[in-house]
């Protein structure tokens, strides 16, 4: 089977934080997955390049869009890597590929007639002496009266006009901006209501909830057609006679970019994209609950368009992670930054409680207290302490090397459950269940191993004790494969030591008399006083 999975492209106008992670990290895991399966899988990502927010970031800073952009674009791969995020390709929204891929789009859709030109209504400001596009104009919100930007209400969710705005302002001067007549550009979305209901109805059962309500809410008040030339000086030209004094939207723009790194990827590769892109496919689409309807209405209108007929299959939008019980705010500087803590914690300590602590389907809590107890008590007190204890003793007692042993049946069904189990929670992005159900199996195989005492039984008893340390051993191998996915580092670790190279999605046989290489601590106790530290950095981090 040919999975395509395309994980949200960060602006790249400042650092990325935990909730961009939360958001992003399922992405890889059902990567890692379909590829242990042994499925065709294409996962892509990049940065978003053109938005609003690094022109604006770049005027204040008085140095060139470009430069913000480069910064933070290296920033993100540093920090993806670092992760272990396993992107078949990361690409940025700013290259010549990407930006002849979408004019020839425009293009295309302007000759098909789904796009047009319309006299609007704009906010002008006098003080600025320019058009304001819709991320440079504030104010509140119709629907929910909290302070919005001109595109979209975080609040509430809704996709906004500037004009829709009440006590509006210039979000570069903070003047009041006046209505004046301008030429546009506009994408006929209304035409494709049908369509987008239809693969919402085929497809519900597979998309998070927040995804299925915010997208038959958006279907019920009526799709609206959509601007999509800007007034900017950073973005996509727009190809058409009579524009090109102007930008492609910066969403339109963002989510073609799915399609044109496929076709990069496959120039690049001497593959065939195509295959990603037909009916046969599976596709998934991972991001926040604030991106749902560039991903569930804007993208399919636009593959529809285009003439594709691969809509999303599978929308893995994530609920927001608030930081010690309040909103986090990059404004206020209230977040924690990646690059702030990628080289302070290992890659699975942070893969782990974000998954763990995802927000699937409802807002989640990330407090330094529960990190640390998640990986002393989890991580280190249930995962690790298996994997140290039965190592440890095989060593001491048998020379690292597996002894002979017959395989407890129910250990045995148990795990070829598991693999059934975990992976159909894994293809449907309910990776939270996933987790807790392997942790429960670890747990139970640590009772296993205290129950049959193979410290006592290597006296008194060494058939028994070399049965319960070889079903702890097959056990252990198999929970680093299950586990691969969640956390790559980790289980690449422990598969080395039994001399394990592939990530195959099925139970491995563990062979008597193999010998297990030198193992190590697989993860260290976190001290207390690191939840003092942390908490206290909050808010003043560079």
């Amino acid at each position: 089977m040919n999975v395509f999975i395309g994980g949200a492209w960060p602006y790249a106008n400042g650092s990325l934080h935990i909730g961009h992670i939360a958001a992003l990290l399922p992405g890889d895991v059902i990567a890692r997955y379909y590829r242990a399966k042994g499925d065709n899988v294409l996962y892509v990502s990049g940065s978003d390049c053109h938005g609003t927010p690094i022109a604006i970031r770049a005027k204040k800073e008085k140095v060139p869009p470009k430069a913000i952009a480069d910064k933070y674009h290296k920033e993100f791969q540093y920090c993806f890597d670092k992760l272990n995020f396993s992107y078949d390709y990361y690409s940025r929204t700013d290259e010549e590929f990407h930006k002849q891929e979408v004019k020839d789009i425009i293009s295309l859709l302007y000759e098909k007639n789904f796009i047009y030109e319309k006299t609007v209504q704009q906010l002008y400001c006098e003080s600025c002496n320019q058009f304001l596009p819709d991320r440079y104009v504030e104010g509140r919100c119709p629907k929910c009266n909290a302070i919005a930007r001109g595109d979209q209400c975080d609040n509430c969710g809704t996709l906004l006009d500037p004009l829709d705005l009440s006590e509006r302002s210039c979000k570069l001067c903070n003047s009041e901006p006046i209505v004046k007549n301008a030429k546009q550009l506009y994408f006929a979305l209304s035409s494709f209501e049908n369509p987008i209901r239809e693969n919402l109805e085929r497809n519900k059962n597979n998309w998070r909830i927040n995804a299925v309500n915010n997208t038959e809410r958006y279907l019920d008040e009526g799709l609206c057609d959509r601007a999509i030339s800007r007034d900017l000086s950073l973005g996509v030209d727009i190809p058409i006679e009579g524009f090109k004094d102007k930008k492609v939207y910066v969403w339109i723009d963002a989510v073609l970019g799915y399609l044109t790194v496929s076709r990069r990827w496959a120039l690049e590769n001497n593959k065939n994209y195509q295959c990603f892109w037909n009916e046969e496919a599976l596709s998934y689409y991972v991001h926040g609950k604030d991106n749902i309807p560039f991903h569930s209405i804007i993208l399919p209108a636009l593959i529809k368009g285009i003439g594709y007929e691969k809509l999303p299959d599978r929308i893995i939008s994530s609920e927001y992670l608030t930081l010690e019980g309040k909103k986090i705010s990059t404004s206020k500087n209230y977040a924690v930054w990646v690059p702030d803590i990628i080289d302070r914690y290992n890659s699975d300590e942070l893969r782990y409680f974000f998954l763990i602590n995802a927000p699937e389907k409802r807002d989640t809590d990330f407090s330094w207290r529960e990190f640390v107890n998640s990986n002393n008590g989890e991580l280190l007190g249930a995962y690790g302490n298996l994997v140290n204890r039965a190592l440890v003793f095989t060593k001491k007692y048998f020379e690292s090397t597996v002894p002979k042993g017959e395989i407890d049946t129910e250990i045995e069904d148990s795990i070829k459950t598991l693999y059934d189990r975990i992976g159909k929670c894994i293809e449907k992005g309910n990776l939270k269940i996933a987790l807790e159900d392997i942790f429960e199996f670890i747990r139970s195989i640590n009772k296993y191993f205290d129950e049959n005492a193979p410290w006592i039984t290597i006296n008194s008893d060494m058939n028994k004790c070399c049965n319960t340390l070889y079903n702890c051993l097959y056990s252990i191998i198999n929970i680093a494969n299950i586990l691969n996915p969640f956390l790559p580092q980790s289980s690449e670790k422990v598969k080395s030591w039994f001399g394990v190279n592939s990530s195959i999605w099925k139970e491995i046989k563990l062979e008597e008399k193999t010998i297990i290489g030198d193992s190590q601590i697989l993860f260290e106790r976190l001290d207390k006083k690191i939840i003092e530290f942390e908490t206290k950095k909050i808010g003043n981090c560079d």
